[in-house]
C-alpha cells in the first residue's frame, strides 16, 4: 500500500512539474505572488499620466441589475433613477370562464378581482426568525440613503424594440439613460399604485408609503387570512415572503386591460407585449424630503404582478373559486438616469499633464483615462539594441525596460501593480464602491490579467481577487461597508500585462504588445466584461496616438456610486505626493 501511495504521489508531482514547465513562456516566475511581501526582490516605479473623462448619456437597456430611487451623494450630487420594463404572461392564452362585462355581482358569470399586487424582491440577507411570532428579520443590501421618494407606476405606452428598425433589424436596439422625456410623454393617465394604505399594518391610517412617500423597508411581507366576510380586520398569517417592493395596483385598470382585452391580445407574449407595452416606474423627490431620498439596486426580472380573482370553475360548473394570474416583469428594460452634479472641479480633463484627482462615477458619470509610463519620446533602439536618438512612438521609459542595455532585459517580472489611494478628505463619509475595473480602452476589453485570474471570493463580487480592484483598508483588508468600515486603497494587479509590454516589445522580437491606453471605472460585477455604448463617443490622445472610445463597461452603468482618487498630477513637496498613482514593478535578476 505504501509503495502504491508513493508511486501515485511521484506521478502527480511529475505531471505538475511537466505542465508548469510547458507553460513557463506565458506564466513566468512569480505569477502567484500577491500581497505585500516581496522578499529578495527589487522594485521599480514607473510614471503614470491619468486624467478625467466625462461620459454623458450611456446605453442603459437590459442591464443585469438596475438603479431605482433618489440619492443625494455629498460628492457627486443628486441622482434620480427611474425604470421601464416590459411584461409577459406567465401562461399564454389564458381562459376565463366568466363574462368580464357582467355587472351583476350575483350572476354566476361575474368576475370579481380581489386584488392586484406587484412584488419585486430586494437584495437582502436573512437574519433570524422570532419563534413566538414566526416573523423573520432581514438586512437589506445595495440600498443607499434613508429618505422617502415619490414613486409613480404607470402603464408605458412606448413599445420597447428588441431590434433597431434603423438598421433593418440587423442590430440590437439601444436605449440611453437620458431618454426619460420619451417615457414621460408616453404613459397612461392614471397612477396604478394609487393605494394610500400602509401594507405592513392593515389597520393603519393612510400614509402613502406605496407611492408619494415610498420607503424601501426591510420588513417581511405578510399575507393574512381574513376572519370572515362580515368581520373587519385580519387574523392568521397565511404566507410570508422576503422584503421587497410590494405595491397594490389599480383593480379596475387590470380588469379592463386583462379580462376585457380584445380577442387575441393574450394569445401569446409577442402579441401581448405590443398590446400591454409595460410599466413605467417614475421616481421624483418626495415632498416631505426634497433633498434626501433612497436609491436601491434591484433585479426587476425576479418581479411579478399577481391578479387574485374569483370566477366559475368552468363553462359548465357555476361553482365560484379563487384563482390567480401572474404577469412577469420580463422582456426589454430601460434604466433612466438623471444626474445633477455641482461639485467644484468635477471632471476637468488634463490629458497632457494629468489630473490631481480622479472622479469615477457610475451610471452616466465619469471615468479616468490612464497612460502607463511617461510621455517623453526622444530616443529609440535599433534591431541590435543600439541607442538611436530618434523618436519611435514609444515612451523612453518603456524603451529602457525593453532594451538589453544594463541587463534590464533579463529582469524576471514577479509582480506589477497599479495602486490608487482614495482622497479621504473629499470622500469623507460618502459610501465607496466596493470595486473598480481597469481595462484596455483601445480595444474595449479586459486586460490579460483578468482572463488568467480564476480566483473566487466568498461572494461573486470578490471573484478575480488576485487581479483585484477591491477596496481595502490601510492593512490590505477588504472593508465591510455594512458595518461602517471605510477604505483607503484600490490595488490592481497587472503583472502579465507588464510582462507582455516588456518581453514582446523587446529588441529583435517581431511579436508586439502595444502600450495601450487604459480606462478606469467603478463596477457592480467583475464577472461581466461586456460593454455598453456611449451616446457621444470621446477621443483621447492626439495624432497617431488618438483613440476614439464608443463604449464603457456595462457594469459601470449599473453602479450608482462613485469615488475620488488621487491622480498623477501631484507635485513633489505636496503633502499628498506619496498618494499619487503608483505603478510598482517587482522583479528579480537571475544569476
Amino acid at each position: 500500500m505504501k509503495l502504491n501511495f508513493f508511486l501515485k504521489t511521484f506521478i502527480a508531482l511529475f505531471i505538475i512539474v511537466f505542465i508548469a514547465s510547458c507553460d513557463k513562456d506565458v506564466n513566468e516566475i512569480g505569477t502567484g505572488i500577491v500581497g505585500n511581501e516581496h522578499f529578495g526582490m527589487d522594485v521599480a516605479y514607473s510614471e503614470v499620466v491619468a486624467y478625467n473623462q466625462n461620459l454623458g448619456p450611456v446605453q442603459s437597456n437590459n442591464l443585469q441589475v438596475n438603479q431605482i430611487g433618489f440619492y443625494n451623494n455629498p460628492v457627486f450630487g443628486k441622482t434620480k433613477a427611474s425604470f421601464v420594463s416590459q411584461l409577459a404572461l406567465a401562461s399564454e392564452n389564458p381562459k376565463f370562464y366568466g363574462d368580464p362585462n357582467e355587472t351583476n355581482i350575483a350572476s354566476p358569470n361575474y368576475i370579481k378581482i380581489d386584488s392586484v399586487y406587484l412584488y419585486v424582491p430586494y437584495f437582502s440577507t436573512f437574519s433570524s426568525t422570532n419563534t413566538d411570532t414566526g416573523d423573520s428579520s432581514y438586512t437589506l443590501d445595495s440600498i443607499k440613503g434613508s429618505g422617502k421618494i415619490k414613486l409613480s407606476v404607470y402603464e408605458s405606452t412606448k413599445f420597447l424594440e428588441t431590434l433597431d428598425p434603423a438598421t433593418g433589424l440587423q442590430q440590437q436596439q439601444k436605449y440611453y439613460s437620458n431618454q426619460q422625456p420619451d417615457f414621460d410623454a408616453n404613459h397612461g393617465a392614471i397612477k396604478l399604485n394609487n393605494d394610500d394604505k400602509n401594507i405592513f399594518d392593515h389597520t393603519a391610517l393612510a400614509d402613502n408609503s406605496q407611492n408619494d412617500g415610498f420607503v424601501f423597508s426591510e420588513k417581511q411581507i405578510k399575507f393574512y387570512k381574513k376572519i370572515d366576510a362580515n368581520t373587519p380586520g385580519y387574523t392568521d398569517v397565511a404566507e410570508r415572503i422576503a422584503p421587497g417592493m410590494f405595491l397594490n395596483l389599480d383593480k379596475d385598470f387590470f380588469k379592463t386591460k386583462i379580462f376585457q382585452a380584445p380577442t387575441g391580445k393574450l394569445y401569446n407574449n409577442n402579441v401581448f407585449k405590443d398590446y400591454f407595452r409595460g410599466l413605467y416606474f417614475k421616481v421624483e423627490n418626495a415632498a416631505s424630503s426634497p433633498d434626501q431620498g433612497t436609491l436601491a439596486m434591484m433585479n426587476f426580472s425576479n418581479g411579478y404582478i399577481t391578479i387574485v380573482y374569483k370566477e366559475k370553475t368552468s363553462l359548465t360548473d357555476a361553482t365560484i373559486i379563487r384563482k390567480t394570474m401572474k404577469l412577469n416583469l420580463s422582456g426589454n428594460t430601460v434604466n433612466l438616469l438623471n444626474n445633477e452634479n455641482t461639485f467644484p472641479g468635477y471632471v476637468t480633463p488634463n490629458p497632457n499633464t494629468g489630473d490631481r484627482n480622479l472622479f469615477l462615477k457610475g451610471g452616466d458619470g465619469s471615468m479616468a483615462v490612464i497612460d502607463l509610463f511617461n510621455k517623453t519620446d526622444v530616443k529609440g533602439y535599433d534591431i541590435n539594441g543600439n541607442l538611436v536618438n530618434t523618436p519611435n512612438n514609444v515612451s523612453d521609459e518603456l524603451d529602457d525596460l525593453r532594451n538589453p542595455a544594463g541587463g534590464k532585459q533579463k529582469w524576471l517580472i514577479n509582480e506589477a501593480n497599479l495602486t490608487f489611494f482614495i482622497a479621504k478628505s473629499t470622500m469623507a463619509s460618502t459610501p465607496e464602491p466596493n470595486r473598480i475595473f481597469l481595462y484596455d480602452l483601445n480595444n474595449k476589453r479586459p486586460l490579460i490579467d483578468y482572463y488568467t485570474d480564476y480566483s473566487t471570493g466568498t461572494i461573486s463580487k470578490f471573484n478575480k481577487f488576485i487581479h483585484g480592484g477591491i477596496v481595502t483598508d490601510q492593512n490590505g483588508k477588504i472593508v465591510n461597508a455594512k458595518i461602517g468600515e471605510k477604505g483607503t486603497t484600490y490595488k490592481v494587479n497587472i503583472t502579465n500585462h507588464i510582462r507582455n509590454l516588456i518581453k514582446f516589445g523587446g529588441v529583435g522580437v517581431t511579436k508586439d504588445s502595444t502600450n495601450v491606453r487604459l480606462g478606469l471605472v467603478v463596477t457592480e460585477n467583475i464577472g461581466n466584461p461586456f460593454n455598453a455604448s456611449l451616446s457621444s463617443p470621446f477621443n483621447t490622445g492626439s495624432g497617431t496616438n488618438s483613440v476614439q472610445s464608443k463604449y464603457i463597461p456595462v457594469m459601470s452603468v449599473a453602479n450608482p456610486l462613485g469615488t475620488v482618487l488621487y491622480g498623477s498630477n501631484i507635485p513633489l513637496g505636496d503633502p499628498d505626493y506619496n498618494k499619487r498613482i503608483k505603478l510598482e514593478i517587482f522583479y528579480t535578476k537571475p544569476d
